[in-house]
């Protein structure tokens, strides 16, 4: 198994194609807020479930240019497999000239981010930014 098929779940569950973003798991599900595309986390994000997590992400990040917003306000849980996921896919944005950027309140979160060093790649917004247009 290479490192990239463990951060993802098994059966994906998008077209029969391949394409469009896959379905709503219980730890992740994407959804429009114009302009941006949110992945949206919940529940416990760990080693047995980063992988429906990076599913959303890598979906997310595919086209050109994207702008994904990272929404773990309802996470419970979040830990360094997460943090895997959120750098690969930040990476990925970053390669289609994109963007990706997390939302969260959590102390905890916060806290993970900046014993990891990565707070200053990943300045926590407290809300999603307001629709435009």
């Amino acid at each position: 198994m290479t490192p990239e098929s463990g951060d993802r779940a098994p059966g994906r569950s998008e077209g029969t194609d391949g394409s469009g973003p896959p379905a709503a798991n219980p730890y992740a599900r994407t959804y429009r807020h114009a302009p941006f595309t949110v992945v949206e986390a919940a529940g416990e994000i760990d080693m047995a479930t980063a992988g429906f997590l990076a599913e959303h992400l890598h979906a997310a990040t595919e086209g050109e240019r994207p702008d994904v917003l990272v929404d773990l306000r309802p996470v419970d849980f979040f830990d360094c497999s997460g943090l895997r996921v959120l750098c690969r896919a930040d990476s990925r944005a970053r390669e289609h000239g994109g963007r990706l950027r997390i939302v969260s309140r959590s102390a905890r979160i916060r806290q993970l981010l900046r014993a990891s060093g990565l707070l200053g790649r990943f300045p926590p917004l407290p809300d999603l930014p307001e629709q435009q247009g």
